[in-house]
């Protein structure tokens, strides 16, 4: 099926070319989401006639989007999701997620802008794209945590197995302090030596 490109589709051309695409393609997503025309006679023709507006409303539009990547390129963003000890989520982070995050922080993203390549089902630092235009994309990170706190030390460079190591060696620091102590306390009581029969005061000693 051919269609008409009414902007640049990445890995299949820019704005006005004609192409040739699967028509499951075009109906379920280049004509449903405005990218394209079924190239008749007709559409081109209009093409050609509203190619210069086409042309001036895309380059406004590149322009807000490169004043907006220009502020939102490297931004980080907390995501709290609960997880497991070992660091796996209950659950994803989902492109809704990330657009809900970064609008709160300040920028009007949609959902169908971000582009998650993996899943994002553990803690830690994630990188997602964000294509704000045809032609301009930026990448964001997404700090995904059990808290605050939490995000806070990932955010400074350390992961959430880190951490937990950290706190094992603590807690078996402490422990092994503990039975030092003990071990201490038991030492001192072994090396108190009770005076002999013959060493204890006589009775006449005694003060009265």
């Amino acid at each position: 099926m051919q269609v008409i490109l009414l902007e640049r589709v990445a890995k299949l051309g820019q704005m006005g070319d004609v192409v040739d695409v699967k028509p499951g393609y075009a109906r379920n997503y280049l004509l449903l989401q405005g990218k394209a025309l079924t190239a008749s006679k007709a559409n081109i023709a209009a093409f050609d006639e509203q190619k210069a507006q086409l042309e001036a409303r895309n380059l406004e539009t590149k322009q807000e989007a490169e004043d907006l990547a220009s502020r939102l390129d490297g931004e980080q963003f907390i995501v709290i999701r609960q997880a497991s000890d070992g660091g796996n989520l209950y659950g994803s982070v989902t492109p809704r997620d990330a657009a809900d995050v970064a609008t709160e922080g300040g920028f009007s993203i949609d959902r169908k802008q971000v582009i998650i390549r993996l899943p994002i089902k553990s803690l830690g630092l994630h990188d997602v794209e964000v294509h704000l235009h045809p032609e301009v994309m930026v990448s964001i990170a997404l700090n995904v945590a059990r808290s605050e706190e939490e995000a806070e030390l990932q955010k400074s460079g350390k992961s959430i197995r880190e951490l937990a190591a950290e706190e094992e060696a603590q807690a078996e620091f402490e422990i092994a302090e503990l039975f030092d102590d003990i071990g201490s306390a038991a030492a001192d009581d072994d090396d108190y030596v009770a005076p002999a029969a013959d060493e204890q005061p006589a009775e006449d000693d005694q003060p009265s």
